[in-house]
């Protein structure tokens, strides 16, 4: 939650880590529990490839990406993503890399950011550690929560200037994917409305809000990459608790459960399915109420009090180390979990191309086009558009 402003930036936060891909595919496979790490030159085929690269000691991948986010509007995002556990040298069992990133963003509409994150691998890869934090300024526009018939046609734009950090740490439980996660967060946020106080439809807010949470979580995951798997399963259910002694100005609780399946097909096509689902009760600033988020879809638009969406993807590697793929999807945004009220719900869909840019990392970078009822959107992505640590 606190690193939204990074996400409005990036859409989508890489990590990285080592490739395994379906029988279909040319990839190595990562390392199984006891086996060495396999390093094939990734130029056997004759492909242009930055895999080496990223094997230097000092290995980084630089991140400059247009931001086309049609919440935000036209802009460019930049920074340095430092993997300091090549490959090689990766533990045996998930063998997976340490990545640290750093970098900014900022956009026409005059919203601008720095933010930076460390993902961190530990006793073999039972452990995991994340932490990061961001500083911002987001210019939104309220729709309201829950549909509103008034502010559909005529929302009012606001300010969010987010200061905060995060940490988590996850174990991993024996020689199984289940993970454990407990961590903190913390942000202090100011809110502006460019409308006075009496206007109609206005949320209840504090012009400088604080929101300390615990976060609790259980996550299942077989995914060969998390950079663009081709099968595996994501499971992830998560509890998040503010109280005044956490430090927030408000006592609320957040629910949220994401699933995501990878299936490799016949003829190197390679299909992908992402459900969610969240919800907030009590006493939640309105930004912190969950919103759909789907490619075509502005950020923040469709909020309310509990959201479900649902999107799939078909991805065909045609050519070598080229693929295009398309992909469609749907999100409802309601209020009162008991009755559905104020439901507002939204389509989406489009297509893109991909470049298998390092193949020993399984990442792969290219473009998507997205369309909704209300708008048309470029995306630059690295990596699956559903990039989960």
């Amino acid at each position: 939650m606190l690193v939204w402003a990074a996400v409005l930036a990036t859409r989508r936060a890489p990590a990285a880590e080592p490739t395994q891909a379906a029988d279909t595919s040319n990839t190595p496979r990562a390392p199984s529990s006891g086996q060495a790490a396999q390093q094939p030159s990734a130029k056997d085929d004759g492909w242009p490839d930055v895999s080496d690269f990223l094997d230097t000691k000092l290995g980084f991948l630089p991140i400059a990406r247009p931001i086309t986010e049609p919440a935000v509007g036209y802009g460019a995002a930049g920074g340095l993503m430092f993997i300091s556990k090549p490959l090689g040298q990766a533990a045996q069992g998930l063998g997976r890399p340490n990545i640290t990133g750093v970098g900014g963003f900022g956009t026409a509409n005059g919203s601008w950011g720095v933010f930076g994150f460390d993902l961190r691998y530990w006793a073999k890869d039972r452990v995991q550690t994340l932490a990061g934090a961001v500083y911002a300024s987001v210019n939104l526009d309220y729709y309201g929560i829950g549909n509103d018939s008034v502010l559909h046609d005529h929302p009012l734009r606001y300010n969010l200037q987010p200061i905060g950090g995060a940490g988590m740490a996850k174990y991993r439980f024996g020689e199984s994917r289940l993970w454990a996660g407990l961590g903190y967060a913390f942000a202090s946020t100011r809110v502006s409305f460019d409308a006075p106080g009496s206007t109609p439809h206005l949320p209840d807010y504090e012009r400088r809000s604080n929101v300390g949470l615990l976060l609790s979580l259980l996550t299942f995951d077989t995914r060969d990459n998390f950079f663009t798997p081709v099968r595996g399963v994501f499971l992830e259910g998560s509890l998040q608790l503010a109280a005044t002694w956490l430090g927030a100005d408000q006592n609320f609780e957040r629910l949220n459960f994401t699933a995501i399946q990878y299936l490799p097909l016949a003829h190197r096509f390679y299909f992908g399915l992402r459900s969610d689902f969240a919800a907030s009760f009590g006493n939640a600033p309105f930004y912190v109420r969950p919103s759909i988020g789907l490619r075509g879809v502005p950020a923040m638009r469709y909020m309310g009090e509990e959201i479900a969406q649902l999107e799939a993807e078909l991805r065909w590697q045609f050519y070598g180390r080229w693929s295009l793929l398309g992909f469609a999807g749907g999100g409802d945004a309601w209020n009162h979990f008991e009755h559905g009220d104020d439901a507002q719900g939204v389509l989406s869909g489009g297509g893109g191309f991909r470049y298998e840019l390092a193949r020993r990392y399984g990442i792969h970078m290219g473009v998507d086009v997205a369309f909704s009822r209300e708008t048309t959107a470029v995306y630059l992505q690295v990596g699956s558009a559903w990039m989960r640590p």
